[in-house]
């Protein structure tokens, strides 16, 4: 049991107040708890009512810092109470926290895989199954997510898809068109899409290159071949072994067979 003998605000925070009980300082408290408990110099206070507003006020202090996070960007759940563990807080003040941030309506999973899903189709060339990925991490449930993905029609996932499979095709402009078409289904499938949107791809992207452009790809692995095993072989041995590495990257026996010519004439 103690008395208030004063009450100051704090100087860097002016929502926080400092107590004295006795003369002595005790611990602060945010002007809400100050409120809530009608704190004034004089008033009496136990042990158990000052455990009740240290509560009160830790819960406070984690409200504000869970709101200050949300204030960058809508969060899951997940998100805010894994934020809110880096303090080492106990988890019944975060489930209070949770409690109070449902209550204002500032937390809505469904919604946040809704926004997350629209700003990925809009703004970035990740598919659907990178998008569930993150989700799940996030902590959203399952039927929310597949709920949020219904925006994000095979249409659209062809559509990003072939425009990404074109970027890539002028990338790998030096390689054999069937070692880039490996390239690209790798790198669609680690950005999220199934092997149905790349099939359709396929059928959608322009995929001829002219004679210059075949033959180009072709004399580029070549001569990378060449300096690697022109130095480790010669005759015969040589010529098996650049046609075994040049068939291995796509190109077709007769063009080897032409490049193998051609630099010849070169030496």
């Amino acid at each position: 049991m103690g008395v208030i003998s004063k009450i100051t605000k704090q100087v860097k925070n002016d929502e926080r107040y400092n107590l004295f009980i006795d003369g002595k300082y005790a611990f602060s408290v945010d002007e809400v708890v100050l409120a809530k408990f009608g704190l004034r110099k004089g008033l009496e206070v136990d042990e158990l009512e000052i455990s009740e507003m240290q509560y009160e006020d830790d819960v406070k202090k984690m409200l504000n810092k869970a709101i200050h996070f949300l204030s960058y960007r809508m969060r899951t759940e997940k998100e805010i109470r894994e934020h809110l563990k880096d303090g080492e807080v106990e988890e019944g003040i975060i489930d209070e926290v949770i409690h109070k941030l449902n209550d204002m309506k500032y937390l809505n999973d469904l919604e946040f895989a809704h926004a997350f899903t629209g700003t990925q189709i809009n703004t970035s060339d990740k598919g659907p199954g990178w998008i569930r990925g993150e989700l799940y991490r996030k902590g959203v449930d399952d039927p929310f997510i597949e709920e949020a993905l219904e925006a994000f029609t095979f249409e659209m996932q062809v559509e990003k898809a072939a425009v990404l499979s074109e970027k890539l095709l002028k990338k790998y402009r030096k390689d054999s068109f069937r070692i880039a078409k490996q390239k690209i289904d790798q790198n669609l499938q680690r950005k999220g899409y199934q092997g149905a949107v790349m099939k359709a791809v396929w059928e959608t992207v322009e995929t001829g290159r002219d004679t210059d452009e075949q033959w180009d790809a072709l004399y580029h692995q070549g001569q990378k071949a060449h300096r690697r095993l022109s130095s480790k072989y010669e005759g015969y041995e040589y010529e098996q072994k650049m046609k075994q590495a040049l068939y291995r990257k796509g190109f077709p026996m007769e063009k080897i067979d032409q490049l193998l010519e051609v630099l010849k004439e070169e030496e």
